[in-house]
């Protein structure tokens, strides 16, 4: 078996899916009569090394979701230094102790869903040479599934009011999971009647398996994972 070539065999696999998204999304975004240039791709490389990475990077992707702190330290320094252009999403729980940490890793923090995560960042972007604010996202649980991070669909106002006022926080959007045993539709439709309260313009939802549903229903930004990568 040449290396080389099973290598580049798989690293073609990994473009040609990489098109077949963007052209179920362009297709989504023309059923539904919207821009395709309102839904932005976030390709989901948690788990996945820079040699998987590399040729999705290679093929013009630029905004990619990771899971955890410690795993992106590890690979996206280096990426990121060939390519400063490069946009990183937390899409998991973030711990408050990696709050430090997570602020110079990441351009956008979609799962802010608790006060004291809130205050945990609020503390150390006031501190003397934090870097700059990310684009901040709450994570709605809109399944209320006790097992799963998010701030309850009923608690949302009184939360986006305290990250806004308490914690001086300003919050771009927000992002669900959708329960996996349920139809997506009617959270996705959840999410966007909460955002539209509250005057928010950007809405994370949508996955491999559901994303053109989530187009349908006004995602600008789809996480989506194992349609490009395979499966882990």
């Amino acid at each position: 078996m040449d290396p080389i070539r099973d290598e580049t065999a798989a690293a073609n696999a990994i473009t040609a899916r990489l098109d077949e998204v963007r052209a179920r999304i362009a297709q989504a975004c023309e059923d539904a009569g919207r821009d395709p240039a309102a839904v932005q791709l976030i390709a989901v490389s948690k788990t996945f090394g820079p040699e998987d990475i590399a040729p999705v990077i290679a093929a013009g992707q630029r905004r990619f979701g990771e899971n955890r702190v410690q795993e992106t330290a590890g690979k996206w320094p280096a990426l990121r230094a060939a390519h400063p252009d490069l946009e990183l999403h937390l899409i998991g729980p973030l711990q408050t102790n990696k709050v430090r940490e997570a602020l110079s890793l990441f351009d956008v923090i979609q799962t802010l869903d608790r006060p004291s995560l809130a205050a945990a960042l609020a503390k150390e972007l006031k501190r003397e040479g934090a870097p700059s604010a990310p684009r901040l996202l709450v994570q709605v649980n809109t399944g209320e599934e006790p097992q799963k991070a998010g701030v309850a669909p009923h608690e949302v106002d009184a939360f986006l009011a305290e990250c806004r006022d308490v914690h001086g926080l300003a919050i771009e959007g927000l992002m669900c999971i959708p329960p996996a045993d349920e139809p997506a539709a009617p959270h996705f439709a959840l999410l966007a009647k909460i955002a539209a309260r509250h005057g928010l313009t950007t809405l994370s939802m949508g996955m491999s398996g559901d994303y053109e549903t989530a187009i349908t229903l006004g995602a600008t930004h789809v996480r989506v994972g194992s349609a490009i990568f395979g499966h882990r």
